[in-house]
């Protein structure tokens, strides 16, 4: 890290003199750095105006989710899902991120069934009694991003599928719980994996969390799996925690048709729920 002379405006953009603002967090950061652990650079902890920014997008996306969950229903078609995002939040002055990111199609991604992630929406999709479905929205809003995705319900679920969509969203907040300002990363991989394979189910590997924020994906990775990565976690940094639960085997394949839809190789359910979180002085804080 550049150093700062005491007396200089912070490097976060506070105006607050450096030894009033953030000299104390780095003297911090460089003992644990110096006891082995990997510290985040600059750039992964937010500012007060960065983070107000953030809060602000999250509120349209968790409005999206809220939306599509009282409107989402057996024999609409998940393109019918896309146009609902679209137009609720372009109606909210904001932009669908995902619209166009290297050259998605879609607003969102909805991803049905044995669809592990980045499901396409489609007129030929059609939603039908017992079916689960992930709708993974991010929104930007001003140039600030927010980022979550939920479960929903289709008709008559089986007792199985409705299993694994509790246990997935049990395992999203045992890591949110892991989260434990100047605790571990891979605390909260280990948290959910521990969960996960409690009740026989298994972690997809390749899909991971990530910063969020300032961009659609940054640093850190975040692992959904013990990885005993020794990244440190620190107030102001704003992360996704979203694991991806199957209900068979981990392994998953790419359809060769659209190079999008991932799914699960075996054919098994998968899940997953995502949260948008902001860490904090004393804990986290659930952004969207």
């Amino acid at each position: 890290m550049d150093k700062i002379g005491r007396n200089d405006n912070c490097w976060c953009g506070s105006g607050i003199k450096y030894k009033k603002c953030h000299l104390a967090f780095d003297e911090k950061l460089e003992r644990a750095a110096a006891e082995g652990a990997v510290v985040p650079t600059r750039d992964m902890i937010k500012t007060k105006e960065q983070i107000e920014g953030i809060r602000k997008a999250a509120v349209v996306n968790s409005g999206l989710l809220d939306y599509i969950g009282q409107n989402i229903r057996e024999g609409m078609s998940t393109e019918e899902i896309d146009r609902m995002a679209y137009e609720y939040t372009t109606a909210h002055g904001a932009i669908p991120a995902d619209l166009g990111y290297e050259g998605y199609p879609k607003s969102i991604c909805t991803s049905v069934n044995d669809v592990v992630c980045h499901g396409i929406p489609s007129e030929d999709c059609i939603l039908k009694s017992g079916d689960i479905v992930n709708v993974d929205a991010t929104t930007c809003l001003n140039g600030y991003y927010a980022d979550a995705s939920r479960m929903y319900l289709i008709g008559e679920v089986s007792p199985e599928a409705k299993q694994l969509v509790e246990v997935t969203r049990e395992c999203m907040y045992r890591g949110i719980e892991a989260i434990k300002p100047w605790g571990r990363l891979n605390d909260i991989g280990k948290a959910i994996q521990e969960h996960a394979e409690s009740f026989g189910y298994s972690v997809v590997r390749e899909f991971t969390g990530h910063g969020v924020g300032n961009d659609l994906h940054e640093d850190p990775i975040v692992c959904h799996f013990d990885t005993n990565d020794r990244m440190i976690l620190v107030p102001g940094m704003v992360l996704t925690v979203e694991p991806m639960i199957n209900a068979g085997g981990q392994d998953i394949y790419i359809d060769d048709e659209d190079g999008w839809t991932v799914r699960t190789d075996d054919g098994s359910l998968s899940a997953q729920w995502e949260h948008t979180v902001l860490i904090t002085e004393t804990g986290t804080e659930i952004l969207s």
